[in-house]
């Protein structure tokens, strides 16, 4: 799927969940699509996963992770939901490590296809270009400015780390 279809399906599922707002609600989102979400003990390398059978689905969440790390863990499984898992009564599992400087050959070359769309899609429930767009000019940032990025991390209830990417993949920042 290209990035600019991502981006109109994450917006499209915010609206039809009633949460295109600041900050998104994406617990919410997940009840919406009727998904159940358990945070639980999945050790220091597991962020998170989903589980998908019969068209159902159960997310489960690092507890140990931060806050802001849950809820990109969270958005990541809801993009596995809507663009990976299959309707079918096979069960299906989705385990996404978390290895945050050790990245494996796949994922630092981008290759594995289903979790740079993922990630894409997450980022884009998180953090919706829309939404981007109106607090930047809302609150009259200079994206130059570190301090005006880790604003608009606040503002989403998202780590700068994620927010300084988006804003990277959104061609925002110089």
């Amino acid at each position: 799927m290209s990035r600019e279809s991502l981006e109109a399906r994450a917006e499209k599922t915010l609206r039809d969940t009633d949460a295109y707002r600041v900050p998104v609600a994406i617990e919410a989102v997940a009840r919406r699509l009727n998904l159940t979400m358990e945070a639980a003990a999945l050790g220091e390398n597991v962020s998170g996963m989903l589980v998908v059978k019969g068209g159902r689905g159960a997310i489960g969440y690092n507890s140990a992770h931060a806050r802001v790390r849950q809820r990109f863990t969270i958005s990541h499984e809801i993009a596995h939901y809507l663009l990976h898992a299959k309707k079918s009564e096979k069960a299906q599992l989705f385990i996404d490590r978390h290895v945050a400087f050790r990245r494996d050959e796949k994922s630092s070359t981008g290759v594995d296809h289903d979790e740079v769309e993922a990630n894409q899609f997450g980022a884009a429930l998180l953090m919706p270009r829309g939404l981007v767009q109106q607090e930047i000019q809302r609150h009259d940032l200079n994206l130059d400015d570190e301090e005006a990025i880790s604003l608009l991390a606040k503002r989403f209830h998202v780590s700068t780390a994620a927010m300084s990417n988006r804003l990277a993949n959104l061609r925002m920042l110089r």
